[in-house]
């Protein structure tokens, strides 16, 4: 069967005094809906997940490739698509509402070992 979700009833995940996470999660797929204070930095990192980010409220400054090679920045409305395995880093500009979604689900982030993203500001 089909179980209704709504965001509200969602516990939240104080991750650092900067971030806070909301997941739902399936067997195949994982969304995450995120509020970043200004200036949190997600540090270079890849994973084999491919993840679709969407900015509610905010900039998120995003480099892509090992050598950061391309930045962009996303505004209220804009979207991203990241490959599998591609590195890449986000500065957070302002506050920051964001929904991530990811396929496969991030096992990294239901067992604890997301140790990149809890170390940061």
């Amino acid at each position: 069967m089909v179980t209704k979700i709504n965001w509200d009833d969602v516990t939240v995940e104080q991750v650092t005094p900067k971030m806070q996470r909301k997941l739902i999660y399936g067997d195949k797929v994982m969304i995450a809906r995120m509020k970043f204070k200004d200036g949190f930095l997600v540090p270079l990192h890849q994973h084999e997940n491919e993840q679709v980010t969407q900015v509610i409220s905010g900039v998120i400054r995003f480099w892509f490739g090992e050598n950061k090679e391309q930045t962009m920045d996303l505004h209220a409305g804009d979207a991203v698509v990241i490959p599998a395995f591609l590195p890449h880093e986000a500065l957070m500009i302002g506050d920051v509402e964001e929904i991530d979604t990811w396929s496969p689900i991030r096992e990294d982030w239901l067992d604890g070992t997301d140790d990149y993203l809890r170390s940061g500001d």
